[in-house]
């Protein structure tokens, strides 16, 4: 858990912001108006039956649910996860999951899903997305309603158990109903090579770095003596290239960190548009993006007195996550800071010798200018179950999304494909921690799991995270002045949320 000096455990107190437990039961389900079934931008079905719609009949047939999924794993990892529904879920042997492989692009595989709901069709069932998507689909009228949908025993369980933030990206922000089931978190943490730091003189497990985080002045100066001192190229490789990573995840955590916001804070991520303050021409954001110029140029700013630079290299801003990556991986940086699944890549190139830490941070939250923001913050991915309204199956989808939510199921995901549990609890479980290598490090993800910081997503947040990445790249590439910068993006904000 995080101290005082890191800022406050954002999971550590329940508000009435959530509201989605409302004497729920599974009646009055809708349904939509009947569709052809179509693949997902021509993904391939992959399964032990061949459509997508209910195989059996009142005489006790057998009920096939198809589910949008990964690209990837739906191709690798079918058969396996499909078993585990039945054999660590407890899912009924006459529910059949058929998976259907959705696009490797992501923003195709989002599109491909407006598409087939907005034509009323019924399949797939359910759908895996984006946390990023849901808030959108959901003020579209696109998303089956599960308050209406699942038990109160499994919304009071998603409440109570599961990481808030998290949760919070399905949530209806306007009526408080669930429409997404949390499957796995996603978010970053800063790994470092513990062999460097400690040849430099350093004690990161005297120190506790895994839980107990820095502040960006003192790790700083870490990363610049580290990076003096050691043969390699980089003190510190991230992704800073005008993409929407750095709008929703690597500027968002630096300016959360700093106690900035883009839109006063936490209570106005999800809107109201053009009904809530712009804030990113504030002093929290444009001194974050000093810390990163400073960072780049080693160029001086009274408020980073102190703060070490010049050890992060211009290739940041071009880079994106496997582009930052490569160079750690090959031995040639310091630090890193990327998403759990380079964990896996690094662990087997460093074994013991790779360490990691939760994100610095500049003010504790207690000092945070803006509501929700300061201390360690570690920008919020990850994937939620979502159910389709025209679907003919809605009952055995809720069997379906309870199979998902039973702890062993969540442990299987953990070691088969290193996704996340949902809820805080099983980062300190045994069976977590047996799982090599992500077991050695859940101590550092269960922080950053509770100090997360979701993307603003609203239906405008496509141009906007547009624009923010641009401004932020031209801030520390020097083109403008961090003040400058900012002052341009409010204007541009403001236009947009009009």
């Amino acid at each position: 858990m995080t101290s005082e000096n890191s800022g406050t455990n954002r999971e550590g107190s329940k508000v009435s912001r959530r509201r989605f437990i409302v004497g729920a039961s599974a009646s009055g389900l809708a349904t939509g108006l009947a569709g052809c079934s179509t693949l997902l931008g021509g993904g391939d079905s992959i399964g032990n039956s061949t459509n997508g719609t209910q195989t059996g009949n009142a005489d006790g047939g057998t009920t096939t649910v198809t589910w949008g999924f990964d690209a990837t794993v739906a191709q690798d990892h079918a058969n396996q996860i499909r078993d585990a529904l039945h054999n660590e879920g407890g899912l009924s042997a006459d529910i059949n999951v058929q998976f259907e492989q959705g696009q490797p692009d992501t923003g195709k595989r989002r599109a491909s899903y407006n598409r087939l709901l907005s034509a009323g069709e019924t399949s797939p069932d359910m759908f895996l997305m984006d946390n990023g998507w849901v808030n959108i689909f959901t003020q579209r009228g696109q998303l089956q309603n599960l308050t209406e949908l699942l038990t109160d025993k499994q919304l009071t369980t998603i409440d109570e158990e599961y990481f808030s933030a998290f949760t919070d990206t399905a949530i209806d922000p306007s009526s408080g109903d669930l429409y997404g089931v949390p499957l796995y978190p996603d978010y970053p943490t800063m790994l470092y090579r513990k062999d460097l730091v400690e040849a430099a003189g350093y004690n990161p497990e005297g120190n506790n770095w895994a839980t107990e985080p820095l502040t960006w002045k003192e790790w700083s100066n870490i990363a610049a003596d580290t990076y003096d001192n050691a043969d390699v190229d980089y003190g510190f490789t991230t992704q800073w290239d005008i993409y929407p990573g750095t709008a929703c995840c690597t500027f968002n955590e630096v300016m959360s960190s700093w106690g900035g916001a883009y839109f006063g804070g936490r209570e106005n991520l999800f809107g109201p548009v053009g009904d809530r303050p712009i804030t990113v021409n504030s002093e929290p954001v444009i001194q974050s993006l000093d810390m990163m110029r400073k960072f780049v140029h080693d160029e001086d700013f009274d408020h980073l007195q102190g703060y070490g630079g010049g050890f992060v290299p211009t290739d940041i801003l071009g880079w994106i996550e496997d582009a930052s990556l490569a160079p750690f991986t090959n031995g040639n940086a310091v630090f890193h800071r990327n998403w759990p699944f380079a964990i896996n890549a690094a662990a087997s190139e460093f074994g013991d010798d790779l360490g990691s830490m939760p994100i610095p941070y500049a003010v504790p939250e207690s000092e945070a200018q803006f509501q929700g923001t300061g201390g360690t913050t570690s920008a919020l991915g990850g994937w939620h179950i979502t159910a389709n309204p025209n679907s003919q199956n809605l009952d055995a989808v809720a069997q379906v999304m309870d199979a998902t939510m039973q702890e062993e199921f969540q442990l299987f995901l953990l070691e088969i494909e290193g996704w996340l549990p949902p809820r805080s609890d099983l980062f300190t479980s045994k069976e977590a921690r047996s799982i090599d290598p992500m077991g050695n490090y859940m101590d550092t993800l269960q922080v950053a799991g509770e100090n997360t910081m979701p993307r603003p997503v609203t239906p405008v947040w496509s141009d906007e995270a547009s624009a923010i990445a641009e401004q932020a790249n031209a801030a520390v590439n020097q083109d403008r002045s961090s003040a400058d910068a900012m002052a341009a993006l409010e204007s541009t904000l403001s236009n947009i949320e009009g």
